[in-house]
């Protein structure tokens, strides 16, 4: 059997640590990626490592190019008082898509798990507490997924935040499109929760 150069297998070792991709897809891009011209290699390689540059908001956790992301220095954002709590910034990008939510965020950063050692500090849920007084937030939307490490960070929230604030959390059930045969019994089970008057 052929032994493959030590680049080639560096390589296919880095890709694999991208989420989806396996020894076989990072073999099939790095083959691939050996009729790249050099200049090809070198920006994608630069653009890679600029990642280590990459800064945070300080107000919300989202990726910025300065000191405040977009949103956070959007002044009728931050006028209407409502805060959107979410876990990672995927979940931010997914709801601000959406285009219906017009208030300011937060990213926690996970969720309790006292198994793996995720507790409130970790979660500096004390800072959010904090900001959400100082900025008179007046609601505040919890948009944590549904699990029982999220139904218990979302209870944790509720229990240390001020009576005044309003607290939410958005639905789960049926998605658009959703056929009831092929759903999970914990999907049935939200979306009874969550129901409405129609």
């Amino acid at each position: 059997m052929i032994q493959l150069p030590g680049v080639i297998k560096g390589a296919v070792e880095a890709l694999t640590r991208l989420p989806g991709v396996g020894e076989k897809t990072a073999f099939r891009m790095v083959m691939n990626m050996t009729n790249w011209k050099a200049s090809e290699l070198i920006s994608v390689g630069s653009a890679l490592a600029s990642l280590q540059n990459l800064k945070l908001c300080r107000d919300c956790g989202m990726f910025a190019d300065d000191s405040l992301c977009s949103i956070c220095q959007t002044e009728n954002r931050k006028s209407l008082k409502t805060l959107c709590v979410v876990e990672n910034a995927s979940d931010l990008m997914a709801i601000e898509k959406s285009g219906h939510f017009k208030g300011v965020f937060h990213i926690l950063g996970g969720v309790l798990n006292p198994l793996l050692g995720v507790g409130p500090d970790e979660l500096k849920m004390d800072e959010l507490r904090e900001k959400i007084v100082k900025r008179e937030i007046q609601e505040i939307i919890l948009a944590v997924n549904p699990s029982v490490e999220g139904d218990a960070t979302c209870s944790y929230l509720k229990s240390i935040l001020p009576e005044t604030v309003q607290v939410e959390r958005i639905g789960f059930g049926v998605p658009i499109g959703g056929s009831l045969e092929y759903l999970d019994p914990m999907t049935i089970t939200k979306a009874l929760e969550n129901r409405k008057r129609f």
